[in-house]
């Protein structure tokens, strides 16, 4: 075009640019409609799984320890709703017409409990070294990916935000999992572990029927969870430390409860290997989940980009003109110290007593005021 062309000639090839450009806009919109095909293919594929995990589904999963024994009681047993509505701690009728179904008002006693559960979660795991966290409980929805969930689709269990990229958090693990993102870390930092309280927000598409019940399965609830990033070599170990202080805590608070190795159809995408933690519920009659701790090696760290630098390639191998060794991903592990409502069930249903009013265990005591006991209305004095 900057030599001398005939009119004709210069006409042709401006067309021609005409063509390329419009050619090169569908292109460009191909090219990300099939990135983002790619992308979906891509985190379709889950993580690899532990040789020790039992294959198949749920009944799969193995038992790995019973700790303590159901409560007995010589009076018949009440379910946490019941009770509730007894002791007036909860109100579902008014959080259906405000929200809609599985939302709930704490009333009284059960605002304390649920503060001191989150108070004694956070201390105990502080007295573990772990650092105290709060964060944000609106995330954008490429981290919700990179932790390995879906924030799309007719089974999601994600909140997205209309006309946004955001999401509500279904669990404090995606922000701590994103506060580290496309970072190197030192290896003289690992391990870093955090414990974070947040609010956490389900859909829970697909769950329905008598297990449902009650604050046992809600759209929204608080939650005090754990967080580990380390070494690759070190998870196996970290994941274990994990489950022993779920067992610890529950333990402490007299539950009757059983850990489980989960089988592979329930490990979810990002898990390498899980550890459930179901605790006997009376009323209900049966075991419930309040806790898992998973092992998601490097599946969340190569998404979010976290990796560290191993210390041997710092000093000495410079000195001599030697390359850094190359960085490698973080292991990431998470684990649930505290799931309020579904402790608030564990809680009421175990310790209730034949008048009606509930026993605070010991190791709450002093995170609610002194509180021993939420007696029925009629018999406070």
């Amino acid at each position: 075009m900057k030599g001398k062309l005939e009119s004709s000639e210069r006409q042709k090839l401006i067309e021609e640019g005409k063509n390329l450009k419009e050619e090169l806009v569908t292109l460009e919109e191909d090219l990300l409609k099939l990135t983002d095909e790619l992308q979906q293919e891509a985190q379709s594929i889950p993580n690899m799984t532990h040789p020790d995990v039992p294959l198949g589904g749920e009944d799969s999963s193995t038992v790995r320890k019973m700790v303590g024994k159901p409560a007995e009681f010589s009076f018949a047993i009440k379910d946490h709703v019941q009770l509730g509505k007894e002791l007036d701690l909860f109100d579902f009728d008014a959080a259906a017409e405000v929200s809609g179904s599985k939302f709930y008002y704490l009333k009284n006693e059960a605002v304390i409990l649920e503060m001191g559960l989150v108070n004694w979660a956070v201390s105990e795991a502080m007295k573990r070294g772990f650092t105290p966290l709060t964060t944000p409980e609106i995330v954008r929805s490429s981290v919700v990916e990179k932790c390995g969930f879906q924030p799309r689709g007719t089974n999601t269990q994600v909140y997205s935000i209309e006309n946004s990229d955001q999401c509500l958090i279904g669990t404090a693990e995606i922000p701590v999992g994103g506060i580290h993102m496309d970072s190197i870390l030192s290896e003289s930092s690992l391990p870093l572990k955090y414990v974070a309280f947040s609010h956490c927000f389900r859909t829970e598409a697909g769950a329905a029927g008598a297990a449902t019940r009650g604050l046992y399965r809600v759209h929204q609830f608080s939650k005090v969870e754990m967080f580990i990033l380390c070494r690759p070599d070190e998870s196996d170990s970290y994941h274990k430390e994990l489950i022993e202080i779920e067992e610890e805590l529950f333990s402490s608070l007299g539950f009757h409860f059983k850990t489980l190795d989960m089988a592979s159809e329930d490990l979810g995408a990002p898990a390498y290997r899980k550890f459930d933690v179901e605790a006997w519920m009376p009323g209900l009659g049966r075991y419930g989940e309040i806790s898992s701790a998973s092992n998601c090696t490097d599946y969340q760290s190569r998404r979010l980009g976290i990796r560290y630098r191993p210390e041997s390639s710092s000093s000495a191998s410079l000195k001599k003109g030697k390359n850094a060794a190359p960085t490698q991903f973080v292991h990431t592990l998470n684990a649930t110290a505290c799931a309020v409502p579904r402790m608030i069930v564990s809680l009421l249903e175990n310790f209730q007593q034949e008048d009606g009013s509930v026993i605070i265990p010991e190791p709450l005591r002093p995170f609610m005021g002194g509180l021993q006991i939420i007696k029925p209305k009629h018999i406070q004095n």
